[in-house]
């Protein structure tokens, strides 16, 4: 791992993720000589990925997760045969991933819309035991009819894709209004259900015969417009507390949801200035609906592609546009060039009101290797990134504290 010292009056470090999908951000990033494609289906390969970023002391990898299969038409299917399609569910790759590392966070995608939040808190709050506390989620809607169909339950309007009049696009701003407000209720039930059993619920008492103290089991009672949940858990509260929760936000409704519900939020800024004026977006939002907890950890989002030099990094961009047909596109910013020059701009960026970056590797492995090796060093050099892990969990890691058990009383609650 990389050792490199750190001054003691160095600014706080940066802090640093990975997201990982496939085998790269690029659609024909499976078309490397690097490549493994005939590996994207087995533990192993997942287990390597992490076991790299980790070994880069990153702070998370999140996981990419969908209800439809990929697409290069957004919300709808497409007939390409020459891009990657199929992939596993993240939370299991998570789940399978956590024993073979030590210390990285690993936070999967989880979709709010069609998914029930008993599943997932308890899908969670075990990876959080299998990890010994560095689990989280990255919370997501499900906004495509496309992915409705998968279950058949709902009808959801393909509302991104409509050009007709001013009284449907109203109703198409509700319902996705509405989406979101589902998914704050989603995650508000998680949260209430891994808080359903008290820290100290299990006794384990061999001698008097009683494993659990029935008094500190909660139910939580949560009747709301989409869900009526009453508990509690069959999954002890998480090492954590509360795994981290996050969110991705491009629009008010995303940034709204993130403020009310979310640790850490990932956003998309192009430049400096829209990095800093997305950071006070982020926080007016809490303002706006007058959150308490701590502030939201804000991650910028970059799709990269690094190489000793810019020219070299862009060649190998263009290539791979060339293979795909198209230009790359992305809401995130797409960088190429050296682990210099982006630590240049994550300096630039974090005096802006950056917490850290959650990188999208153009290609795996080549540019998953230069962020764990290169660039790692790179920020090590100016004393901006941590030279070992701490023994700690992903929450603390990111400054986030303990939450206390909003059940927790003096007074027996007995089932």
């Amino acid at each position: 791992m990389p050792t490199r010292s750190t001054p003691t009056n160095a600014p706080p470090p940066i802090r640093l993720a990975v997201a990982l999908d496939g085998a790269g951000w690029h659609p024909a990033a499976w078309r490397e000589a690097d490549a493994r494609p005939t590996e994207l289906f087995t533990p192993r390969y997942w287990t390597e990925l992490v076991q790299e970023a980790e070994w880069g002391l990153l702070d998370f990898v999140t996981i990419e997760d969908s209800l439809a299969i990929q697409s290069s038409r957004r919300g709808r299917v497409d007939e390409r045969t020459d891009q990657v399609r199929g992939r596993l569910d993240a939370a299991l790759i998570a789940a399978r991933v956590a024993p073979s590392t030590s210390s990285i966070g690993i936070v999967p995608v989880t979709t709010t819309t069609h998914t029930e939040p008993f599943h997932v808190s308890k899908a969670i709050a075990s990876l959080d035991y299998v990890s010994h506390g560095r689990a989280g989620l990255q919370a997501r809607v499900s906004a495509t009819d496309l992915e409705a169909r998968q279950f058949g339950r709902r009808v959801i309007p393909n509302y991104a894709f409509s050009t007709s009049t001013e009284s449907a696009e109203s109703t198409q701003g509700t319902a996705i209004e509405d989406l979101f407000d589902e998914a704050a209720e989603f995650i508000e039930v998680v949260r209430r259900l891994w808080d359903s059993w008290e820290d100290d619920a299990e006794i384990r008492d061999v001698a008097s015969g009683r494993f659990i103290d029935r008094d500190k089991l909660h139910y939580i009672d949560f009747e709301g417009p989409h869900f009526s949940v009453k508990g509690p858990s069959i999954t002890p509260r998480p090492p954590q507390g509360q795994p981290l929760v996050s969110v991705l936000a491009h629009v008010p409704v995303a940034f709204a949801l993130a403020a009310r519900s979310a640790d850490l939020v990932f956003v998309t800024p192009k430049t400096t200035d829209v990095a800093r004026t997305l950071v006070s977006t982020v926080r007016s939002h809490e303002d706006a609906v007058g959150r308490t907890d701590p502030p939201l950890r804000i991650f910028a989002d970059l799709v990269v592609f690094l190489d000793d030099d810019a020219a070299t990094a862009l060649a190998r961009k263009e290539r791979l546009d060339d293979l795909d047909g198209y230009p790359l596109r992305s809401d995130a910013l797409i960088f190429s060039g050296s682990p210099d020059e982006l630590v240049e701009l994550m300096v630039e960026w974090r005096a802006a009101g950056i917490d850290g970056f959650r990188l999208r590797p153009g290609t795996i492995p080549h540019d998953l290797d230069y962020i764990a090796h290169e660039l790692v060093g790179a920020l090590q050099d100016r004393s901006a990134f941590r030279s070992h892990y701490d023994d700690t969990t992903l929450r603390a890691r990111l400054g986030l504290t303990r939450p206390a058990n909003r059940y927790a009383t003096s007074e027996p609650a007995a089932l």
